[in-house]
């Protein structure tokens, strides 16, 4: 069976990236038979100068969507979509815009940890967000996300006490910019092979099949 190795370069607070965190499931489900996939999330902020305590929600995106009326459609648009690919997304439940980088810097030490606590930290990041409300920018809250995704909550306190990764994570999202990537979910393939957007299940099969299939003609060229 080939293997190809999948890098989500996303924001815990980007509602396209949940979405393209479900196709990115649905898809993976897709090949299961003929590929071996590994996924690791990687960090990105679309808003890396918001301070820490984060701000309105509503007030912020409608400065950046150019009004409330363009907020309003973008959550209906979003919600349909959602629903389709079983998010309930509950938008007027989030009040506050935070600043992700203690998100991704909690997602870095799960990483560590293996990708099935990863998996775990960041589908349990996008829920809290977009359907549950809470604050992704509050330690509290990603404590509670770290220890119910299997993490040690002491251990993870201690990380954020000690300031642990915050310089690491920013290099890591500069290093994504200068390779390009100004949006995001941006799925890189094996890494050479980028997919961007939150592009349908299918596309993302067809892509992951396409590249698998390349690699063995390569591997086979070599031999």
């Amino acid at each position: 069976m080939e293997a190809i190795t999948i890098d989500v370069v996303s924001d815990v607070v980007c509602p396209w990236c949940y979405l393209g965190k479900k196709r990115l499931e649905q898809a993976i489900e897709t090949v299961k038979d003929e590929l071996a996939v590994a996924v690791t999330f990687r960090p990105y902020q679309l808003n890396p100068d918001l301070p820490p305590e984060g701000v309105d929600h509503k007030k912020h995106l409608a400065e950046k969507l150019g009004g409330i009326d363009a907020v309003d459609r973008a959550h209906q648009m979003l919600t349909d979509l959602g629903h389709a690919a079983g998010i309930d997304f509950d938008f007027p439940a989030v009040k506050i815009s935070p600043n992700t980088l203690d998100a991704h810097r909690l997602l870095r030490w799960a990483m560590i940890e293996g990708p099935a606590v990863q998996e775990r930290v960041a589908v349990a990041l996008f829920k809290a967000y977009f359907e549950e409300g809470r604050n992704v920018g509050d330690h509290a809250v990603l404590l509670d996300v770290a220890e119910a995704s299997g993490m040690d909550r002491a251990v993870v306190t201690a990380l954020f006490s000690a300031g642990a990764d915050v310089d690491s994570v920013k290099q890591e999202i500069g290093m994504a910019r200068d390779m390009g990537v100004t949006g995001v979910p941006c799925f890189i393939i094996d890494n050479k092979y980028a997919v961007m957007g939150a592009q349908s299940p299918d596309v993302l099969a067809n892509a992951f099949r396409e590249i698998a299939k390349m690699k063995a003609q390569e591997a086979a060229a070599k031999t």
